[in-house]
C-alpha cells in the first residue's frame, strides 16, 4: 500500500471513529477507501458494515464518507418505522384478499 493511500486510509478511518464518537452509534462500521473513478456511486455501505469510498480525492472521501455515515445512521433510527409499516401493509394485503375471495365466493353462487 503506498503512502498516499495508506495516509488517507487512516484519516477516513480517524473521521468515522469521530463521527461514532459525536453520534454514539455506528461502532459496527468500518471504512475501506477503493478510488474507483468510474464508479457510478461516491460510497456505499456494503454488507458486513464496511463504508466503501469510491471518490478518488481527500476532500471528496472525507465528505462522501459523512455522507454515507449519516445515511446509515438515520437509516438505523428509522427501521422500526419501516419495520412496522412493512408489516401493517402485509396484514391490510392479507385482508383485502380474504375479503376479495368470499366477495368472489359469494358471486359465484349467485351466478
Amino acid at each position: 500500500m503506498s503512502a498516499v493511500v495508506h495516509d488517507l486510509q487512516r484519516k477516513l478511518e480517524a473521521e468515522l471513529e469521530k463521527l461514532k464518537r459525536v453520534l454514539q452509534m455506528g461502532y459496527e462500521l468500518k471504512v475501506v477507501w477503493a478510488p474507483d473513478p468510474d464508479s457510478n456511486l461516491s460510497g456505499e455501505v456494503v454488507s458486513g458494515g464496511v463504508i466503501c469510498i469510491y471518490d478518488d480525492t481527500e476532500e471528496e472521501a472525507i465528505s462522501t464518507l459523512r455522507h454515507e455515515f449519516l445515511d446509515y445512521a438515520i437509516s438505523q433510527v428509522i427501521l422500526p418505522y419501516r419495520e412496522v409499516t412493512n408489516k401493517l401493509i402485509s396484514l391490510i394485503n392479507e385482508d383485502a384478499y380474504k375479503r376479495k375471495e368470499r366477495l368472489v365466493e359469494a358471486l359465484n353462487k349467485i351466478l
